[in-house]
């Protein structure tokens, strides 16, 4: 009996139709499997590419110091405050931008809780002191009016984020309005635009909406403001006293990078007495970026072959349940002539065709992610304003084709895994037994 392999796969789909609802139950596993292998590897890509994005706009000769709060951060002796010391020092920046010849520039900073009120309307942003270079490092745009320059310092003037100005402003131009700030009067004299919300990146720095800030002269902040921050806590007052949040210096080539980090971290040392800085290489971040990316693929592609796992065991089910009802159906095959090697083949080929089949129907709903993602997204936000975090915004899911071709791959390779049992079963019948199967 020469059976041709069109033959046999038309006689395997022919087979499988006879039994609608079981081969489309058996072929849902695989399907949700290679779905699953393709849905988490793209979503897993877009939230590394987006991560690496961001390491990226930080600049590859940029050095970033924060400033952190220590395990015990010194505190004040009155009573009935907490006040906590720490961080970067201004006497730090000097240091720094006076001692490292490599260094080309250096952008100090300084950032708190304030509310900002107009009216009846306020607006819970962050205060960030900072000087002229910051424009051009967070790669802020100005929307109207101007950014900060050398004859504001020490002035009551702020440029407004675009949301903050929105939520103080919904119906007018702020520029040359003024606004609370705390306690005091501030002239508005512009507003950026829009910018992109910035996800955490690994533990070393923090998410950041750029859209509900305020930017005023670092020496504004320093007079105005100044170094301590001190809030009311029931009946205690608790503070903090930072002199600066953030220094980010640039040097000339990327090769001086470690080295120049490596003089910055001795000399942060050398003055402080506990561990109240980070020293943040951007080149670093993206490495550890890569490798994140890599260990979260192979956890995803474990999670998703575990669904196929299951889809598989679900076909051989199907096929050993398949072997069982066409029993006298393989003897009649068998006294006609058809050798074991015929009815292993027609059985795997009824196997692979099945995950085949979920397979690829899996593979085209996978690439639908990033439409289905953002149908998604906007649907939730439309029933549920506030719901979703900023972050989700930022994440696009980015399609790996080794993905693709992984759970196809997985798909058949189940296939053939999971039907060659039933086959080698139904293949090895007494033919004279199955012929008296009722």
């Amino acid at each position: 009996m020469n059976t041709s392999f069109f033959q046999t796969v038309q006689l395997g789909l022919k087979s499988l139709l006879l039994q609608k609802t079981r081969t489309a139950l058996a072929a849902l596993g695989i399907f949700i499997g290679t779905t699953t292998v393709i849905w988490l590897v793209a979503m897993g890509e877009g939230v590394s590419y987006r991560a690496q994005q961001q390491i990226k706009e930080l600049g590859a000769t940029n050095i970033i110091l924060r400033t952190k709060e220590p395990s015990s951060a010194s505190e004040g002796q009155n009573a009935n405050s907490r006040i906590k010391i720490y961080g970067l020092l201004r006497a730090d920046y000097r240091r720094v931008v006076a001692n490292i010849p490599s260094i080309v520039s250096a952008v100090p900073m300084r950032e708190a809780r304030f509310e900002l009120r107009m009216r009846n309307r306020t607006a819970d942003a962050k205060l960030v002191g900072c000087v002229e270079g910051y424009l051009q490092l967070n790669r802020l745009e100005i929307a109207r009016g101007r950014w900060l320059n050398p004859r504001d310092r020490g002035k009551k003037v702020v440029v407004l984020a675009d949301g903050a100005a929105k939520r103080l402003f919904p119906f007018e131009n702020p520029i040359g309005k003024t606004i609370w700030v705390g306690s005091e009067f501030y002239v508005v004299i512009g507003q950026t635009k829009s910018r992109m919300a910035s996800a955490a990146i690994g533990g070393s720095l923090d998410a950041r909406d750029y859209n509900l800030d305020a930017y005023i002269p670092l020496k504004t902040f320093h007079q105005r403001v100044g170094d301590l921050v001190v809030k009311r806590v029931g009946s205690d007052f608790q503070g903090e006293r930072i002199e600066l949040s953030q220094i980010t210096v640039k040097v000339e080539n990327v090769e001086d990078v470690d080295e120049t980090a490596a003089i910055i971290k001795t000399l942060l040392m050398k003055y402080h007495d506990q561990e109240d800085y980070a020293v943040i290489v951007p080149k670093e971040l993206l490495r550890q970026a890569e490798r994140t990316r890599a260990m979260f693929n192979v956890l995803l592609v474990v999670i998703a072959g575990i669904s196929l796992l299951v889809g598989g065991i679900g076909i051989m089910n199907i096929m050993l349940a398949t072997v069982t009802e066409r029993t006298r159906e393989i003897g009649i095959r068998r006294a006609l002539g058809a050798t074991r090697k015929h009815i292993i083949q027609q059985f795997l080929t009824e196997a692979v065709v099945l995950t085949a089949g979920g397979g690829m129907l899996g593979v085209l709903f996978g690439l639908m992610c990033g439409p289905l993602f953002r149908n998604m997204r906007a649907g939730i936000t439309m029933i549920w304003p506030d719901l979703l975090p900023p972050v989700v915004y930022t994440l696009e899911p980015r399609i790996a084709l080794w993905s693709v071709v992984l759970s196809l791959v997985i798909s058949l390779g189940a296939g053939l895994v999971f039907g060659v049992y039933p086959a080698r079963r139904a293949a090895y019948m007494d033919p004279i037994e199955a012929l008296r199967h009722e």
